[in-house]
């Protein structure tokens, strides 16, 4: 295994002064100051906010995207299958479609809360989510912003949820499944479940950008990712 990664491994679990130590010298040791390697993980998240965060909020943004499509809560799963068994298909379609609309509406709300986080990064934060896991960038975006941007989305989500007309689709829909003499009635917290959704999709796109710039030397498109991130290549 590479120096650099084995050492992070270490580095990321240990508290041992010594280890910390080390880390401290490895920018000098390599021609690479404190700073620069703040700024390049700064622009590393920056690249990544604008180009994966931006293109959730698009249309379809969500709903095309296989690996953060929100799905339906365990509670609204037996809703959908009952639909489609009575030939609700169409509807149990456009409830699905509905709640990926909504956080596709509100996502572009992240940004700024980002944008914060992000000039937030002290010289410590920036080396050790340097020579951290390949999402250790994200998880510190996370672990500063998760918080406040439910707090954000929730409100956000709601109104998207009237917006994109996903209140009305999903009234009639539990009012169509409550009606029928088969089933027990139901009513799941939409508004809760789409924000958590929403904000677990934007991490996982996050993260899925800064491993491709560690491991992806060709994804390193400036030539201060191109020397900060080298320090993991050793």
């Amino acid at each position: 295994m590479k120096k650099i990664i084995a050492l992070a491994g270490i580095l990321f679990f240990s508290s041992c002064a010594e280890l910390q130590q080390i880390a401290t010298q490895l920018p000098q040791e390599y021609g690479v100051s404190n700073a620069e390697i703040s700024s390049g993980l700064k622009q590393a998240l920056e690249f990544g906010i604008d180009k994966e965060v931006t293109n959730l909020a698009k249309e379809n943004g969500f709903f095309n995207n296989e690996l953060i499509r929100i799905g339906l809560p365990p509670e609204l799963q037996k809703v959908d299958k009952t639909l489609r068994d009575v030939g609700l298909d169409a509807l149990a379609d456009e409830g699905l479609k509905v709640l990926n609309r909504a956080a596709e509406d509100a996502v572009g709300e992240a940004i700024p809360v980002f944008a914060d986080a992000v000039t937030g990064i002290s010289f410590a934060d920036a080396r050790n989510i340097l020579l951290g896991a390949d999402n250790a960038a994200t998880l510190y975006l996370s672990n500063k912003t998760e918080t406040e941007l439910y707090a954000r989305f929730n409100p956000i989500i709601n109104n998207s949820l009237d917006k994109v007309g996903a209140t009305q689709v999903w009234k009639n829909i539990i009012q169509k499944y409550n009606s029928l003499p088969i089933t027990s009635n139901v009513n799941p917290d939409l508004t809760d479940y789409v924000t958590n959704e929403a904000l677990e999709g934007v991490f996982i796109m996050i993260a899925k950008e800064e491993k491709a710039i560690r491991n992806t030397i060709s994804a390193r498109t400036t030539d201060l990712l191109r020397k900060v991130f080298a320090l993991q290549d050793k």
